[in-house]
C-alpha cells in the first residue's frame, strides 16, 4: 500500500442510532488525523431520527437507505459498494468513538505484506480494555467454555477462543479473528476476499470474513498503539440476540467444518446453554429453543461460506 495514495472509506450501519452517531462523527475527524477519507453510512430503515440527523451532522456524507432492516453485513457491502475510490473500508459499529491518530496506525500495519485487516485496542465506556482478539472456534474450545466459562478458558489457548491473557493485549500481534466494531481493512483484502457473507442478519459475520480472508492468505493484525472505544450492546441480556449469536456460531462452524465435526460442537453449545438454562437464565432458554429447532438450524449459505 504506497502512504501518498491512501484513502478511507469508513462505513457504518445504522439502525435506530440517533442517540449514538453524534459522537461517532465527531470522533472521526481527530481518529483519522489527516488521512483523507469518505464517509458512508447504509441505514436499516430506522424509526427514529438516524436519517435526519445524519443529514445534520454529516452534510457531506453518503447515505445508504436500505428500505429495510436487512442485518449488519449486507448495510457495510451496500456502504461499500456506494463509497468512491478508497484504499481501505473502516467498518465502524455506530457506538464506537476512535481515539486521536486511531487509523494511521492501523494503516501502518495494513503496510505489512500479508496483513490484510487491522484492528485496534478498544476500551469499553468505562475505559476497561476489551478483551477483543479471538481464536478460531474449535470443539476443544467450546468445551472449555462449557467447563470453566469463556473467561477462563480463555487463558489456555488450547481452550479458549477469546484471548484472555491481558499480556498479550500490550503488542502488536497476529490473530485469527478480532470483534467486528472497529476493522480496518485493506482494498485488495477486500477484492480478494469478497463481501461480507448476508446470510448473517447480526453475529459471526466478522468470524466468517477474517476466517476467509486467512483463507485467502491474509492476516488480521491486532495494533494496540491505535485505540477506540465501544461502548457495546446488549446481546448478553437480551434473549432474542444471545439465540441469534449462539446459533450464529453453530452455523459458522458448520459451514467451516462440515456437518460430521459440527455435531459434537453443537451437542456442547446445547450442553452448555441448557446448564445455563436450568440455572434461570432466560437469554440461555432462547439458545436452547434455537438449538433445538430445525428451522433456525437449516443452512442458508449465502455466497461466500465456506464448506
Amino acid at each position: 500500500m504506497n502512504k501518498t495514495h491512501e484513502s478511507v472509506a469508513a462505513v457504518v450501519v445504522t439502525f435506530n442510532s440517533a442517540d449514538l452517531i453524534v459522537d461517532l462523527v465527531a470522533s472521526l475527524q481527530p481518529g483519522m488525523a489527516g488521512v483523507p477519507w469518505q464517509l458512508i453510512f447504509a441505514d436499516n430503515a430506522s424509526t427514529d431520527d438516524t436519517v435526519a440527523t445524519l443529514a445534520r451532522i454529516a452534510p457531506d456524507a453518503t447515505v445508504v437507505e436500505m428500505g429495510r432492516n436487512a442485518g449488519y453485513a449486507a448495510g457495510i457491502n451496500a456502504a461499500v459498494a456506494a463509497a468512491p475510490p478508497h484504499t481501505a473500508v473502516l467498518v465502524l459499529n455506530p457506538d464506537v468513538r476512535l481515539g486521536a491518530g486511531c487509523v494511521p496506525e492501523l494503516l501502518r500495519a495494513l503496510r505489512e505484506p500479508g496483513v490484510g485487516i487491522a484492528v485496534p485496542r478498544l476500551l469499553d465506556a468505562h475505559a476497561v480494555l476489551i478483551d477483543s482478539m479471538r481464536r478460531a472456534p474449535t470443539c476443544l474450545r467450546a468445551l472449555g467454555d462449557a467447563l470453566i466459562g469463556a473467561r477462563r478458558a480463555g487463558r489456555y489457548p488450547a481452550l479458549g477462543e477469546m484471548v484472555r491473557d491481558s499480556r498479550l493485549y500490550e503488542h502488536e500481534r497476529d490473530t485469527d479473528w478480532a470483534e467486528g466494531s472497529t476493522q480496518l481493512i485493506s482494498a485488495h483484502c477486500w477484492q480478494t476476499t469478497g463481501p461480507w457473507d448476508e446470510s448473517y442478519f447480526l453475529y459471526s459475520e466478522e468470524a466468517e470474513f477474517d476466517l476467509r480472508a486467512a483463507d485467502s492468505g491474509f492476516t488480521t493484525r491486532y495494533v494496540p498503539t491505535a485505540q477506540a472505544t465501544h461502548l457495546e450492546g446488549d446481546s448478553g441480556s437480551s434473549p432474542a440476540l444471545w439465540a441469534l449469536l449462539v446459533i450464529n456460531r453453530v452455523k459458522l462452524f458448520r459451514r467451516r467444518n462440515g456437518l460430521l465435526r459440527a455435531v459434537p460442537f453443537w451437542a456442547i453449545t446445547l450442553a452448555r446453554e441448557a446448564s445455563r438454562a436450568l440455572l434461570g437464565k432466560s437469554t440461555s432458554r432462547a439458545a436452547v429453543r434455537a438449538l433445538l429447532s430445525p428451522a433456525r438450524l437449516r443452512e442458508t449459505p449465502g455466497p461466500h461460506s465456506v464448506r
